[in-house]
């Protein structure tokens, strides 16, 4: 037999797991998720500018156009061209470069509401209770900001109000387990003001620092679910002192127009303080977030633009528009 030939000495394999991907900017992290919405607006702004000579009333119109097809709506549209034509008219538009900063100035402008921002400290427990229809990420934005909040340090407790979906007190529960916070819930079908007042109980024995109250959303009773809430609310009320704190509306960015329709209704009903817009990252429509600032004069204190826990931002006016407006070619610090 002849000898066997020396093998190749193959150096060791270094697991993929150890070798650690750089963490992306909240800024870089906010580009990736408004992609879609970056290309159907700025995008086609640019495209426009890039192709016009003087900035006159046909590109106005033109650019109106591009507006309201990417759901900033009519009423917004409009506001936001009228103060573009007065800038011109003061000769404060002297090319496209001066139009893009100032169409960048007047989205922020309309985002940059005088809201106070979410404060958990200013209640013990700090009571937030979470409404919106079926379908928009409701109970996932919960559970997210279950984790966020356990993770700061926050004693959470949450309570399964939306007791005529058994899947939403099931998910709820889950959320719960993965992050050590207690889920408050009854059986399905049962009265979601008293879970309200069970949770608010358990809340306030535990000494929690945080209770979140997920609430139904079935839109079609649109009456019944109105009245339902509000009695939420003041079981809360009676219970905790000032509850709720914040009345959070969870709105899926891929409805456009549909959300502004379901935060003037449940604004109506509830007194919304406060908006959580999911699923940014999936859509081009991120327009309806400048609309629902400019029209209902509603705080966004939440956006999501990715499936993670941490994708779950709090909204950052100045952030939002710079991403969305950053050029490719162009560096901008985060």
């Amino acid at each position: 037999m002849p000898p066997t030939p020396p093998q190749p000495v193959v150096p060791p394999v270094v697991p993929t797991a150890e070798v650690e991907a750089p963490r992306l900017s909240l800024f870089d992290r906010m580009r990736q998720g408004l992609a879609k919405t970056q290309a159907s607006l700025v995008g086609r702004i640019d495209t426009l500018l890039r192709g016009s000579k003087a900035i006159d009333a046909d590109l106005l119109e033109e650019l109106e156009e591009i507006l309201i097809t990417a759901d900033l709506g009519m009423k917004t549209t409009q506001d936001l061209v009228g103060a573009l034509q007065q800038r011109l008219q003061r000769n404060e538009l002297t090319d496209m470069e001066t139009l893009r900063r100032a169409l960048q100035d007047e989205l922020t402008a309309r985002l940059r509401l005088e809201a106070a921002p979410l404060d958990l400290s200013a209640a013990a427990p700090f009571a937030i209770m979470v409404v919106g229809v079926n379908g928009v990420g409701k109970t996932t934005t919960i559970g997210k900001l279950a984790r966020q909040f356990k993770a700061q340090g926050k004693k959470v407790v949450l309570g399964a109000g939306d007791t005529f979906r058994a899947a939403a007190a099931e998910q709820l529960g889950i959320w719960g387990e993965r992050s050590g916070v207690e889920v408050i819930r009854h059986k399905e079908g049962a009265d979601p003001a008293a879970v309200a007042f069970d949770a608010a109980k358990a809340a306030l024995a535990r000494k929690a620092d945080v209770l979140i109250l997920d609430t139904a959303g079935r839109l079609h009773t649109k009456a019944n679910l109105m009245e339902e809430l509000k009695k939420v609310r003041r079981v809360l009320g009676r219970e905790i002192p000032g509850a709720p704190h914040e009345t959070l509306l969870v709105l899926d960015a891929t409805t456009g127009q549909n959300a502004l329709t379901q935060a003037r209704l449940f604004n109506e009903a509830v007194e919304v303080t406060g908006i959580a817009l999911t699923k940014l990252d999936g859509t081009a429509k991120g327009g309806i977030i400048v609309a629902i600032g400019n029209e209902l004069a509603l705080p966004v204190r939440y956006v999501g633009i990715g499936e993670g826990v941490e994708d779950l931002r709090p909204f950052d006016p100045e952030v939002f528009v710079a991403a969305l407006f950053k050029k490719n070619d162009a560096h901008l610090d985060s």
